[in-house]
């Protein structure tokens, strides 16, 4: 049943990947704070911080790919059209995963910082996995 929706759901492993690393990522450079607390990130701590920004990466994927994952996989039970659907899910876990690297790279408080337009570019392509889902249950 599920054959159809291979690049659908290598799309997801990706972005379950995704997640993983950051969290990894999170974790040793948590460790490498001289006043490692577990499961503490420092509150005076801001976007100059690589452990503060590595947390927050970690942290936005855990608010916003369930968000995602749920409806994808919905769309699959539901047989929304495979090739829209892997569309859907790649663009999504490429702009997680730019959006992942802009934050590691780039130190600014400023908004819009330049992760912002990813993130809104998987906002859309979440609300249009969502269009999808409901038209298709119509």
């Amino acid at each position: 049943m599920f054959i159809v929706y291979t690049y659908t759901i290598a799309g997801l492993a990706v972005i379950i990947l995704t997640v993983l690393v950051q969290n990894i990522v999170a974790a040793v450079a948590h460790r490498k704070q001289s006043s490692y607390v577990p499961g503490k990130v420092a509150e005076d701590l801001s976007h100059d911080s690589f452990v503060f920004r590595s947390h927050r990466t970690f942290h936005n994927s855990l608010e916003n790919v369930n968000q995602f994952i749920i409806p994808a996989i919905l769309c699959m039970f539901i047989g929304v059209t495979p090739f829209y659907l892997a569309i859907l899910v790649w663009v999504y876990g490429l702009c997680r995963i730019v959006h992942m690297a802009l934050y590691y790279a780039v130190a600014t408080e400023r908004n819009p910082s330049p992760r912002t337009y990813f993130y809104m570019i998987g906002l859309v392509t979440n609300l249009i996995l969502y269009v999808l889902l409901f038209i298709s249950l119509i």
